[in-house]
């Protein structure tokens, strides 16, 4: 379908939602489970392309080239399983997976012994792995303001480096609870690093991960839409299903983040059930741990008319799409705005102006499976129009068929 009408809901929003699973845990326990040779059990496995994509990638042995369509986390932990396990792979993806730099990790790989060559632009794909011979290196300084997903693509491996590994890492952090994600997984299977945040280290033993069973958490960046929703809605009360009081996943910042929007986040056993509280008039948010959030609590505060200050966004720009421009775009069909108030560093939230009416805004998604489940819940208020909805494959397959709880959607061409 080309694109879906989402209607305001009628009656109050009353919703259970077994979430989908984390692709986060999943494409991490995908490699661990590699790495042992495929003896793991693992649980609850996401049914998100990305991670659906990883298991073929990893079973198809006798593939010459990876294509990892438009999966960032999967580009980069399969170039580093194929580079540090002496496999042979052409790693490709989408045009614009192509323009998403790599060029870091290339770097540290081929420090310590892999063979990789680039077969376009040096520091993007298409690349190819062709070997590795270990160099004996076993300290490596590596930018922590990057991209978490090359740190955590090099600790998983480290382990079966003759030595181990030291990461050293450089910069300001981010995404500081995803590295302690891949590192809590990783002890999991086996091999326990240490962190030291303080002096900014990773240090990885050389080691053996271990078959075991393994059951993948429900999705907190999949959460944040029925947070936003209930944030938006009259009246609301959601429990939604698979989520763990004490997350490994960064993304379960949102409970603090809508607290302040006015979401009381309540556990019950089996997940947590989402009513409606008292807002604050403005808020400050930092994303540096949980970048993903950002256009959920964007297309929130502008809606609900609270002014907000957001730092951390700067990865935004290198994601599926530049993720700033898309919410800009779209935030301004309703009078509202994203403002770069100190370039790549400070962004202000503008409220919406334009007058609630029955006419339904088009939202262009870019490509980009967050945006278009970001802007969902503006339904709560008033109709919109998601174009190429099935983007949402990318994540959260199930989502229009969960969301059609709350709000009338049908197909428009």
């Amino acid at each position: 379908m080309n694109a879906l009408l989402l209607t305001p809901p009628t009656k109050p929003v009353r919703a259970t939602v077994a979430l989908a699973s984390s692709k986060s845990e999943s494409n991490r326990a995908l490699i661990l489970d590699a790495l042992t040779g495929f003896r793991c059990q693992l649980d609850n496995l996401s049914t998100a392309r990305d991670t659906q994509t990883m298991i073929r990638l990893l079973r198809d042995t006798n593939a010459e080239t990876a294509d990892v369509l438009d999966a960032g986390t999967t580009m980069r932990f399969l170039t580093a399983y194929f580079a540090l396990t002496g496999q042979t792979k052409i790693m490709t993806g989408t045009p614009r997976m192509c323009e998403r730099p790599i060029g870091l990790l290339v770097e540290a790989l081929r420090t310590l012994g892999a063979e990789v060559t680039y077969l376009g632009q040096d520091g993007y794909p298409p690349l190819q792995t062709a070997g590795f011979q270990s160099t004996g290196v076993s300290e490596l300084s590596i930018r922590g303001d990057v991209s978490s997903q090359y740190i955590s693509a090099l600790a998983m491996l480290a382990p079966y480096l003759p030595t181990g590994l030291t990461l050293h890492l450089t910069g300001t952090l981010g995404s500081v609870p995803y590295m302690t994600m891949t590192l809590q997984q990783m002890a999991v299977f086996g091999v326990t690093p240490i962190a030291d945040w303080t002096a900014q280290t990773i240090t990885i033993p050389a080691g053996t991960y271990q078959p075991t069973t393994y059951a993948i958490e429900s999705d907190w960046s999949g959460a944040s839409y029925w947070f936003s929703t209930v944030a938006l809605a009259d009246d609301a009360d959601i429990e939604l299903l698979g989520l763990k009081e004490q997350s490994l996943q960064g993304d379960s910042a949102i409970v603090d983040i809508m607290d302040q929007l006015g979401v009381q986040a309540t556990y019950t056993g089996r997940g947590f059930r989402l009513t409606k509280k008292n807002a604050a008039t403005q808020i400050e948010v930092d994303f540096t741990n949980c970048p993903d959030l950002a256009q959920t609590v964007a297309v929130c505060c502008a809606m609900k008319g609270i002014p907000a200050t957001f730092t951390g966004i700067e990865s935004l720009k290198i994601k599926e799409t530049d993720r700033v421009v898309a919410i800009q775009n779209e935030l301004r069909k309703f009078g509202a705005d994203l403002v770069e108030v100190v370039p790549n560093e400070r962004y202000e939230v503008h409220a919406a102006t334009a007058s609630v009416n029955s006419e339904p805004v088009q939202i262009n998604t870019y490509d980009d499976h967050r945006m278009a489940m970001a802007f969902a819940p503006i339904a709560m208020l008033r109709p919109v129009v998601i174009e190429e909805p099935g983007v949402v494959a990318k994540s959260y397959p199930s989502f229009w068929e969960d969301f059609s709880q709350v709000s009338v959607i049908e197909p428009v061409s």
